[in-house]
């Protein structure tokens, strides 16, 4: 291949299992008619599932252990933050859960959780829920095809029809 070429070349479908490592389930396509799917090569997956993911042929049913600097990443510290209520939209009606983007330290836009409210504090988390975590998937590979000229066009896999607008 060559550098002009790009690297996304295939699109995997596959359903899933995902548990954490106490064996929790966090999520499922079990449950979907379709498999997820994704444009191999695009970052559109963790990396540690992509990597493993790469390997796999149709009909491969595997349990893949990602570690969390290889999933959502180790719990950073730094992205806890306090806030002063009044810096905060709908203020008077925040609750713990509440979520928001807001610009992080390189200008990449975060999506932050309230954690904590302590009168005019804010505690608000903009680690991924699950950094941290040393995740299990339990996949089997429903398909692999290229990719179309238009998937690699949009960056993305298109549903079982062809085209899925977005």
């Amino acid at each position: 291949m060559n550098s002009t070429t790009n690297p996304a070349k295939r699109v995997i479908s596959f359903h899933y299992t995902l548990t954490n490592s106490g064996g929790e389930v966090l999520d499922t396509s079990r449950d979907s008619a379709e498999a997820f799917s994704y444009l191999e090569g695009l970052n559109q997956i963790i990396p540690g599932l992509e990597k493993a993911m790469a390997l796999l042929s149709v009909g491969d049913k595997r349990k893949i252990e990602v570690a969390a600097t290889d999933a959502y990443g180790e719990h950073d510290e730094q992205l806890l933050v306090d806030v002063p209520r009044t810096k905060l939209p709908n203020a008077e009606q925040l609750q713990v859960g509440d979520q928001f983007q807001a610009s992080g330290p390189n200008g990449e836009m975060i999506l932050f959780s309230v954690i904590e409210i302590n009168g005019d504090q804010i505690k608000l988390d903009g680690n991924h829920p699950l950094a941290g975590e040393d995740l299990v998937f339990d996949v089997e590979v429903m398909a692999i095809r290229n990719a179309t000229n238009e998937e690699l066009a949009h960056g993305h896999a298109h549903g079982a029809g062809g085209h899925h607008h977005h």
